[in-house]
């Protein structure tokens, strides 16, 4: 955890914040540091990543967490896609990006 949140604080100014939030969603998924909901944790602090970024909450509901969730399965699959780049050695964020993307262009849409 403490080298997850060193590299985040070092990569903050230095990374586009859905690049930056997908690793988030994606590295805490994968060290899965907690008991119970890192889940939860996960889409949490990604959703926190994106709107400390934009300088506060997005004006939006479903709030993109719960639109996650709503597309388990794409993500779950997603998720796994990244983690078969990173055993190869190379970390392939950009299909969780686009999915962030994605969904957060739908709750505009929406709002």
């Amino acid at each position: 955890m403490d080298d997850f949140v060193n590299y985040v604080n070092r990569k903050w100014t230095e990374t586009a914040p859905l690049v930056l939030a997908a690793f988030v969603l994606w590295r805490l998924n994968r060290i899965h540091p907690f008991i119970n909901g890192n889940g939860r944790t996960a889409r949490a602090a990604c959703l926190f990543v994106i709107c400390v970024s934009a300088g506060g909450w997005l004006p939006y509901a479903p709030i993109l967490p719960e639109k996650i969730r709503a597309n388990r399965g794409e993500y779950i699959e997603i998720l796994q896609g990244v983690d078969k780049s990173a055993e190869a050695g190379n970390i392939n964020l950009q299909p969780l990006v686009d999915f962030l993307q994605k969904l957060l262009q739908e709750q505009t849409a929406e709002a």
